[in-house]
């Protein structure tokens, strides 16, 4: 009995060890691939937007005579001071809609999309005299791509446009009190999150109202962002608003895109966690081999758990080429197969069918599932574990065990 257990608890410490080297292969195979591949996609198809409230301010001049002395003379210049000071937009009312599209590349999926930008501003003049008011328009990215870009004031579209370095200036003159109104719209696309800035010399937001629509149910909202006011459910996706009379706030608004399973992750933390499924199936076996007296060599024991690991290293593999879950499936009844059929051999059919095929099916087909369930996959294996110690408990409630390890 003693040499058996040795030789179990040495199977078991070896197959651990060759899914350890298989879990930080395919750890080191995901994130050596999202290193060059993210930037490929950000290239193709564009990184995370920030789109920025855009600038008002004005500009005085003022000049200084400044004396300077030098070996005994004196000169006299006059220098030019530019200050800038920052006026607050008087009205914003923004829509955004949203277009998720995944993009997979080698063991990740990427999650890119399309959005619809208009955003119409109110500008307005609100010193004692008429002054040149200045406009600045920073776009997402510099070298982002914006289809049907408009830019318009006052009802007319504005073509002779010229960025410089990603930003529109425009000048107006206005008067004491007048009022431009400009609209921005544009299609682009990009990867992960999407923000709103309010801007970076505002002291505060007015009459503020942005609209924002997706076509996924999927919400979030990263860190250091606003909520919504106002939120509900349309289609699949949501509408959701965000509406201010008067905000003074260092937070943006902020919106993080759905990401969806990625094979890779899941192959390496099942890769991880399956010596835990190993050890519940030895254990079970062990307890059920020993209280019906069936004897199991410790090499057929070797063979079970090389075709726990098949599961595994098949999966980590064929996850690169097809969907995951058609991956799952298929090593499953692999790995199912090859200790059935190897079973059936060594204690006949009816004990590989029933107390090994279903053992097998459930710590490691339906323990290695629990993974998909992202954020309950800690509370299912571990319902997993006390209900097997509840089935053994009750089933060798009256074994004696002196009797079972005594040395014959």
């Amino acid at each position: 009995m003693r040499k058996r257990i040795s030789s179990l608890i040495v199977i078991f410490i070896f197959t651990t060890i060759a899914w350890v080297v298989l879990g930080g292969i395919t750890t080191f195979r995901t994130y050596k691939q999202n290193t060059t591949l993210k930037s490929s996609v950000g290239q193709l198809w564009g990184t995370s937007q920030s789109q920025t409230a855009p600038t008002v301010y004005y500009q005085v001049m003022t000049s200084s005579k400044v004396k300077t002395t030098s070996g005994g003379e004196t000169t006299v210049e006059t220098k030019t001071d530019v200050a800038t000071y920052y006026l607050n937009l008087e009205s914003n009312d923004i829509d955004v809609k949203f277009e998720l599209d995944y993009r997979k590349k080698g063991l990740l999926w990427y999650s890119t999309y399309k959005v619809d930008f208009s955003g119409a501003y109110s500008i307005r003049n609100t010193t004692s005299m008429a002054r040149m008011i200045f406009f600045d328009y920073v776009f997402p990215k510099a070298d982002g791509i914006y289809d049907n870009f408009a830019f318009i004031v006052n009802g007319k579209r504005v073509d002779d446009i010229k960025p410089e370095n990603g930003v529109i200036k425009e000048g107006f003159f206005l008067s004491p009190g007048e009022t431009r109104k400009i609209s921005i719209s544009y299609r682009s696309q990009g990867m992960d999150e999407w923000w709103y800035v309010f801007g970076y010399n505002v002291s505060q937001v007015k009459n503020f109202n942005l609209d924002m629509a997706t076509d996924f149910k999927d919400i979030d909202f990263p860190e250091n962002s606003i909520s919504p006011t106002e939120k509900k459910r349309k289609g699949k996706g949501w509408e959701l608003n965000w509406k201010y009379s008067n905000l003074i706030s260092g937070i943006q608004i902020g919106m993080t895109m759905p990401h969806k399973l990625n094979p890779g992750p899941f192959a390496s933390r099942v890769s991880f966690f399956a010596p835990v499924s190993l050890f519940l199936f030895f254990f079970l076996m062990f307890i059920i081999t020993t209280i019906k007296k069936i004897k199991i060599h410790p090499m057929s024991y070797f063979f079970i758990a090389a075709s726990f690991f098949s599961f595994h290293l098949l999966m980590s593999y064929l996850v690169d080429h097809i969907n995951v879950h058609l991956a799952f499936i298929i090593c499953s009844l692999v790995s199912i197969f090859l200790v059935i059929s190897y079973m059936r051999l060594v204690v006949g059919i009816r004990f590989s069918l029933i107390e090994v095929g279903i053992s097998q099916f459930v710590y490691l087909v339906l323990f290695s599932y629990a993974f998909f369930l992202e954020g309950f996959t800690g509370l299912t294996i571990t319902i997993m574990t006390i209900l097997t110690l509840f089935a053994v408990m009750q089933f060798t409630g009256k074994v004696d065990w002196e009797k079972q390890f005594a040395n014959k």
